[in-house]
């Protein structure tokens, strides 16, 4: 089973509330304003600021 694009329209960033985007190759959803990418395990995003990765100024979000 793969991640469910519908949950994206109710899911938000636990930090700022605001949309996070979906990063299939990467496996992750990535909030713009706070540059903060969460990963999905399992087909489960782990929505946790202490587990998210930072977003690099280098990197293309």
């Amino acid at each position: 089973m793969a991640f469910d694009i519908k949950l994206m329209e109710i899911l938000a960033c636990p930090v700022c509330k605001g949309k996070l985007d979906y990063k299939k190759d990467q496996k992750e959803l990535v909030c713009n304003f706070d540059r903060l990418a969460y990963a999905i395990v399992e087909d489960i995003p782990v929505l946790l600021e202490s587990e998210a990765r930072r977003v690099s100024e280098d990197e293309n979000v």
